[in-house]
């Protein structure tokens, strides 16, 4: 039986994206995302925020460089990917991120003629992971 690796997510940018070009010169963009959920913990609510480490490559990341920014609503479609590499003493480590294939921007509409436009990958290589990523 086959299996789905799918995510979507609605959050709010919790910093600018960090653009990037790997050797080759495919552009990536790196960025957190944070959502919350009301929790009742007695007789009281509190919100929990996770954060979650967001991946563009390609024309996402282009358009995450030039529209998106700190505070900024967005709607990620995606999926999982946990990358793993052995840090400077030996030591194992692991990362977990959304690779983002659609990317979408919930935010109102600003008055400096800056448009909400959508953007989703033509294609699955504009979305898969590469080697080289210089961070």
């Amino acid at each position: 039986m086959p299996s789905v690796n799918k995510v979507f997510l609605i959050g709010n940018l919790g910093k600018d994206p960090e653009v990037k070009y790997t050797p080759s010169g495919v552009q990536i963009a790196k960025f957190s995302l944070a959502t919350s959920e009301r929790i009742k913990k007695g007789d009281n609510w509190e919100e929990k925020t996770d954060w979650h480490n967001i991946v563009l490559f390609a024309r996402q990341a282009e358009y995450a460089k030039e529209y998106l920014k700190k505070g900024m609503i967005v709607f990620i479609d995606g999926k999982i990917s946990t990358r793993t590499w052995d840090d400077e003493n030996g030591n194992r480590k692991y990362m977990t991120e959304i690779i983002g294939n659609v990317v979408k921007n919930l935010s109102p509409k600003r008055d400096d003629n800056h448009e909400n436009i959508d953007v989703e990958s033509s294609s699955e290589k504009d979305s898969e992971p590469v080697d080289d990523l210089p961070f």
